[in-house]
C-alpha cells in the first residue's frame, strides 16, 4: 500500500473509535507526515526537500509495549506504526486489550497483517524488533531500555503528571470543561489533571466544580473499582475531613452515597498527587508558581489554562509542560502533537539521500 492509501484506511479504521481517538480523517494523516517527514510521500520514494532529495525508510518491525489503563496511547502508537507501513507487534497487558484487537479488526486485510498480539512478550519479539516503544512505569521503561540493543531505536514514555490553571473566570464557565477533564479515563493518563490552580475565589470554584463532577458522572458513570483503588480514595476523604475538623483549610466535596468523584479544595498550592478515579484537588494560583511545581516540572505533560490566549499561553509554557491546551481539550491531544515534547514519526525513521546532479547549460 502507498502511503495515502494507508492514511485513507487507517482514518476509516479510526471512525468507530472516535472516543478514544478523536477526529481523524486522510488529510490530517498525511499533513502529519508532512510536518514530521517534509513530505507526505516521503516513504514511497525521493522527494525534494529543502535542497535535497530524500527518502524516509520505516523500520520494518515496531514491538509496542503497551500499558492496560491508557488504550488511547497504545492505539495511538500502534496507528503510528501502520502509517509509516511498518509490522507491529503488540505486547498487550496480562489482561488483554479489546480496543486494540478491536481495532485491527477494523482494518483491511493488507493492513491487519501487518499487526499481531500476545499478552505476554514471546522471545522472538523482542530481537525481531527495529524499533521499540514502551508505555508504563519509569521502572518499566528503565527495564526495556536495559534490553534493547543498539541498533534499535527506543522511545520511551513513563510517569507524567498534568493540571490546569484558571487565570480568569468570574462566573466560573470553565467548571464544566475542568469536571470533563478529571472525569475521560478516570484520570488513568499522563494528560489527566490532578489539580486545578484557580487564580480567584478557588474554594467558591470547587464547589461549583463538584456540581459539574456529579454532572459528568451521571451521563459517563466512572469504571469500577479494585479493592485498592476503593481504599485509597476512602483514606484520601478521611485524610481531608479530619484535616477541615482540626481547623486546617480544607473542604471536601463528594459523590452522594458512593465515591464517584471527590473534590478537595485545599489553601496549601503545593501540588500532590491525586490517587486518580476522579479525584481532582483546587488549589490558590500561587505567585511563584514555578517555584511550586519544580519537583514535578521533570514530569510535566500537559497544562489546561483558561482562558485559552497566547499571553497565559506562554507563561504556562514558561513552567515547562511539553503541551498547552485549552481547558476541557486535555483528553483530545492533535495527532501532530509532541509528546512528552518531541515528534513522534520522525524519530522512528532513517533516510536516505540522492544527491541529483544539477541541471546541465
Amino acid at each position: 500500500m502507498t502511503t495515502p492509501e494507508r492514511a485513507h484506511a487507517l482514518a476509516a479504521a479510526c471512525r468507530d473509535f472516535r472516543r478514544l481517538l478523536g477526529p481523524a480523517s486522510p488529510e490530517v494523516f498525511l499533513e502529519w507526515l508532512r510536518l514530521e517527514l517534509g513530505h507526505e510521500s516521503a516513504l514511497d520514494g525521493f522527494q525534494p526537500i529543502g535542497a535535497q532529495y530524500l527518502r524516509a525508510i520505516a523500520p520494518p518491525v515496531v514491538l509496542h509495549i503497551v500499558s492496560g489503563n491508557t488504550p488511547h496511547a497504545a492505539l495511538q502508537s500502534l496507528i503510528r506504526g501502520l502509517l509509516l507501513g511498518s509490522h507491529n507487534l503488540c505486547k498487550l497487558p496480562g489482561a488483554g486489550l479489546p480496543e486494540a484487537e478491536a481495532f485491527a479488526a477494523a482494518l483491511p486485510p493488507a493492513l491487519r497483517s501487518r499487526v499481531e498480539f500476545s499478552a505476554t512478550l514471546p522471545d522472538a519479539w523482542l530481537p525481531a524488533a527495529d524499533a521499540v516503544i514502551v508505555f508504563g512505569s519509569d521502572e518499566t521503561i528503565a527495564h526495556f531500555r536495559a534490553l534493547a540493543m543498539p541498533r534499535q531505536t527506543f522511545l520511551g514514555y513513563g510517569h507524567r503528571v498534568s493540571l490546569g490553571m484558571v487565570f480568569e473566570d468570574a462566573a466560573f464557565d470553565s467548571a464544566p470543561s475542568a469536571a470533563l477533564d478529571a472525569s475521560l479515563f478516570d484520570q488513568q493518563g499522563c494528560l489527566s489533571p490532578h489539580c486545578i490552580y484557580v487564580a480567584d475565589h478557588p474554594e467558591e470554584y470547587a464547589a461549583r466544580l463538584a456540581l459539574e463532577m456529579e454532572r459528568v458522572q451521571l451521563a459517563h458513570p466512572r469504571s469500577r473499582l479494585s479493592l485498592s483503588e476503593a481504599a485509597a480514595i476512602s483514606e484520601i476523604r478521611e485524610t481531608s475531613r479530619f484535616r477541615a475538623a482540626i481547623g486546617q483549610p480544607v473542604r471536601l466535596w463528594e459523590s452522594p452515597g458512593s465515591n464517584a468523584w471527590t473534590v478537595i479544595f485545599d489553601v496549601d498550592p503545593a501540588f500532590s498527587v491525586s490517587t486518580l478515579n476522579r479525584v481532582i484537588f483546587v488549589r490558590p494560583l500561587p505567585d511563584d508558581l514555578a517555584a511550586t511545581l519544580a519537583p514535578v516540572r521533570p514530569f510535566l505533560s500537559t497544562i489546561a489554562i483558561w482562558p485559552n490566549t497566547l499571553p497565559f499561553a506562554e507563561r504556562a509554557a514558561a513552567l515547562g509542560a511539553p503541551r498547552v491546551c485549552a481547558l476541557g481539550r486535555m483528553q483530545e491531544p492533535p495527532w501532530t502533537w509532541r509528546q512528552d515534547g518531541r515528534q513522534t514519526l520522525s524519530p522512528l525513521v532513517s533516510w536516505r539521500g540522492w544527491e541529483r546532479e544539477p541541471a546541465q547549460t
